[in-house]
């Protein structure tokens, strides 16, 4: 007799504390690693270093320095998903780390491959000594989805060395205003900007299997020099014209318009 299917979740705004964050996105990669994969692993290749959906590429974007440069330095992926970026920079000759909270995520780095490696740990609890990595990096993971990006902020500088730089990318703040759809739909605002309530997708018993944290502009920055990094540099990639895919809420339509991402270079005194 075939199990019945579970309800689908329930979207709603409500409050989510770190632990509530961690053990739900924890569970939700793990359960979607699978169809993440499928679904966006030929637009992020197996060894490209892809920053965001509009394909803001490292290689031409160098934010974490020419590439030259990056041959013998340690460099810490946190959110690595299936380590695309850590094998591209493997490949650069530097000594990657890749890190994920999914160990579901982790298991596809495993299957492609790679001369580095690999730890499922939380963001906000570094297994590393202090100034173990002279960079470090994160391409949509971690940060849209912890309670306190500060604390993540505070572990990454902790963990790095003195004149490190530690670059990270999120979904731009002002999409936040907008319904996450990809067509006209999704270029009126709906929600204001400045409600920082996180959205949740809870089970029928009302617990979180699902949590994104919403962020201002301001907010990041002053998360950036609360945690002890100067912010160097705030990339707002604009949509290429090569690119005719839809990723969610971004597409031609909508990144032409406005803002998807927001990366920030971020350097440790």
């Amino acid at each position: 007799m075939q199990e019945p299917e579970a309800p689908e979740p329930e979207a709603t705004r409500r409050a989510a504390d770190v632990t509530e964050s961690s053990r739900a996105n924890r569970g939700w990669w793990d359960r979607n690693a699978d169809e993440y994969q499928v679904e966006h692993g030929t637009f992020l290749g197996d060894d490209r270093f892809v920053w965001s959906p509009e394909g803001l590429d490292e290689v031409e974007a160098e934010l974490l320095g020419p590439p030259e440069d990056l041959k013998g330095k340690d460099v810490l992926e946190i959110g690595a998903g299936a380590a695309q970026c850590a094998r591209w920079l493997a490949a650069q000759g530097a000594r990657p780390v890749a890190l994920d909270l999914s160990h579901r995520q982790l298991q596809h780095a495993l299957r492609i491959g790679g001369p580095f490696p690999l730890v499922c740990a939380d963001a906000g609890a570094l297994p590393f000594a202090d100034g173990s990595f002279d960079l470090a990096c994160s391409a949509y993971g971690a940060l849209p989805f912890v309670a306190d990006p500060v604390l993540v902020l505070r572990e990454v500088r902790r963990v790095l060395r003195p004149g490190g730089r530690f670059v990270f990318s999120v979904t731009h703040p002002i999409r936040w205003a907008f319904p996450d759809e990809p067509g006209p739909e999704g270029l009126t605002v709906s929600a204001s900007y400045f409600d920082r309530t996180p959205y949740v997708e809870q089970d029928d018993e009302g617990r979180a299997v699902y949590v994104e944290h919403h962020r201002t502009l301001g907010d990041r920055v002053r998360d950036v020099v609360a945690g002890g990094f100067r912010l160097v540099n705030l990339v707002e990639p604009e949509w290429p014209a090569w690119n005719t895919a839809e990723w969610g809420g971004w597409s031609p339509l909508r990144g032409n318009l406005i803002p998807g991402t927001a990366i920030f270079v971020c350097e440790r005194d």
